[in-house]
């Protein structure tokens, strides 16, 4: 039996819906995995490997509860309404993976940046990353077990994140809260290209 890929399904207006790429990037062990996966439609494709003990001192230390970690990417799929579908690209949070930020970023509209508000400096690299970039992006602190450890604006002013970029609480694990980011990037990004929002 031969297979044949399929194509996108026309929507009822006649037109077939347009592809986005987002990434998802931030520190390692902020939720970027748990953000794809929490509003994917599709199983999302997940790159982990076991932690073990040559990482100790590598990757963070004292993070016991975490035994796994992304050493490419992780991808996932939503559609958002008729119109658009996100196809999202997790990065790897350690330094040692940023060498491939260049190829998962090529093409993406926009990015997100999750925070995590225990750990800034985790993040200190994205931010840099996507400013020199200029790549449009939003700053999500995810808030751990549901509590954030200093106020947004702090966040904002310790990261020295421009006025003009979006900030927000997100919570990685719940659907509707990484919706809600999404589409504040979407919408930023769609504000900085000078489309009609």
């Amino acid at each position: 039996m031969a297979f044949k890929r399929s194509e996108p399904t026309p929507k009822s207006g006649g037109g077939v819906p347009i592809p986005v790429k987002i990434v998802v990037a931030g520190g390692y062990a902020v939720g970027k995995t748990t953000f794809v996966g929490s509003i994917s439609e599709i199983e999302p494709l997940t790159t982990e490997a076991s932690l073990t003990s040559h990482s100790a001192g590598v990757d963070i230390a004292g993070e016991a509860a975490k035994k796994t970690t992304t050493v490419a990417m992780d991808f996932g799929r939503i559609g958002l309404g008729d119109d658009l579908i996100l196809y999202l690209f997790g990065t790897p949070g350690q330094d040692r993976f940023h060498f491939m930020w260049d190829d998962l970023v090529r093409g993406a509209i926009g990015a997100v940046v999750l925070v995590d508000t225990s750990r800034l400096e985790d993040c200190f690299a994205a931010v840099d990353y996507f400013e020199s970039a200029g790549i449009p992006f939003v700053v999500a602190v995810n808030a751990f077990f549901g509590r954030i450890h200093h106020s947004l604006d702090d966040v904002r002013e310790a990261l020295a994140i421009p006025a003009d970029v979006p900030m927000m609480v997100t919570d990685a694990r719940d659907r509707a809260a990484t919706k809600a980011t999404l589409l504040e990037l979407v919408q930023h990004a769609l504000t900085k290209a000078g489309a009609p929002a």
